[in-house]
């Protein structure tokens, strides 16, 4: 009931903040439709297929939880500096009720944005005449879910251990960095060197490289199962730093 309670209260200050529908919904929309437009003004003869709406779709919903995360991190360090908190440590919430309180929202709001993303990506693939598989799609929604979760841990890390100046910059950090080395708008793999190096030993390029795979229903060792395996792990890690901080936080 504690954690409920928490998730409640954390699902209505959310919602309260305009900026969350213009990152967390509209940003990753505008992106996907905009790619698109620019994947029809490339020539078929260049081979380029990163942002065909196969491609797009899985890797717009992984940016777009990268917007989660700012918005986990920016929840946390909000809380923090109106002291809502230190009130909170006085009350029977276990490190663990605040963890989950703060991730059960996000992950939500993170489900809600990757059943959108992929509506509006089944309608441009049906208006385009190639249209997305839906089980695909189905496969892939439940795919992202620990990449969403690695993403919120990452937030509640840096909400947890910056102020509310500093937690946004480190998370737009992220949101380049990831986007970038993950292999979101461009293909790692047909780049190579060592771009493509520097992409796999980050679990960025295995969040997108899943997804994707997911989506062709492609369940090949070395394209969905070892990449989910990454993020997996990727995702616990991140989690068990989150709640490890937050607790010492607490006791501090």
């Amino acid at each position: 009931m504690r954690i409920l309670s928490f998730t409640r209260r954390c699902i209505k200050e959310i919602l309260r903040d305009p900026l969350s529908y213009i990152f967390c919904l509209g940003f990753p929309l505008i992106m996907l439709i905009l790619m698109t437009i620019i994947d029809q003004s490339i020539p078929a003869e260049a081979g380029k297929t990163v942002f065909h709406i196969e491609n797009l779709t899985p890797g717009v919903a992984v940016f777009g939880q990268m917007f989660v995360m700012l918005f986990t991190a920016l929840t946390v360090t909000s809380d923090r500096a109106g002291a809502f908190l230190m009130r909170l440590y006085a009350t029977p919430m276990t490190a663990f009720d605040f963890t989950a309180g703060y991730m059960l929202p996000m992950l939500i709001i993170a489900l809600i944005q990757g059943v959108i993303t992929f509506a509006a990506g089944f309608i441009i693939s049906l208006i385009l005449g190639s249209a997305m598989n839906v089980g695909g799609i189905l496969v892939c929604l439940v795919t992202l879910i620990p990449s969403a979760l690695m993403f919120i841990g990452i937030g509640l890390t840096f909400g947890t251990l910056f102020n509310e100046k500093s937690a946004p910059g480190l998370c737009s950090v992220i949101i380049s960095l990831g986007s970038f080395i993950g292999g979101i708008w461009f293909d790692a793999e047909e780049t190579g060197g060592v771009l493509l190096t520097i992409s796999k030993c980050t679990p960025f390029y295995y969040c997108t490289k899943s997804a994707r795979a997911a989506l062709v229903l492609d369940f090949s060792a070395e394209r969905y199962f070892i990449p989910l395996a990454v993020v997996w792990a990727s995702a616990i890690v991140m989690i068990l730093i989150g709640k490890t901080v937050f607790q010492k936080r607490m006791t501090a």
